[in-house]
């Protein structure tokens, strides 16, 4: 459990830089400050990469749960949740449970802006 525990956060360590360098680095280049390019990029990046290496790890068994942990959970969860979210959505898909993922897919966008907008009431009437 202790070795797992370790490769989720070695790849969280590493995903968190990748993703700082990385959408910053897209945010300069657009040189926007209207819209999130570098976040979009990240998130787009992620779930290519999450898609293709969870094709190899279902088809080809080509990695270990170790290095499962610490690519899918500790990497690219670090650097996006947006792709573990994707390809759990795809997997309902692909597995035919189609209210299962549009349930999935709904409580995720309208949850998670509700549970923001709440933080923002929340703290507005905590510190104004």
């Amino acid at each position: 459990m202790v070795i797992r525990i370790l490769c989720v956060g070695m790849g969280g360590f590493f995903g968190a830089i990748l993703r700082y360098a990385i959408s910053g680095q897209v945010q300069s280049w657009s040189k926007s400050i209207d819209f999130p390019y570098g976040t979009l990029v990240v998130n787009v990046l992620g779930c290519l990469i999450i898609g293709l290496l969870s094709y190899l790890s279902e088809t080809r068994g080509m990695f270990s749960a170790e290095v499962r942990l610490c690519v899918f959970i500790g990497i690219l969860g670090s650097f996006t949740t947006y792709s573990t979210f994707s390809n759990e959505a795809l997997t309902l898909l692909s597995d035919g449970k189609q209210l299962a993922a549009l349930t999935y897919i709904g409580a995720h966008l309208f949850l998670g802006l509700g549970a923001v907008w709440l933080g923002h009431v929340l703290a507005w009437q905590i510190w104004r």
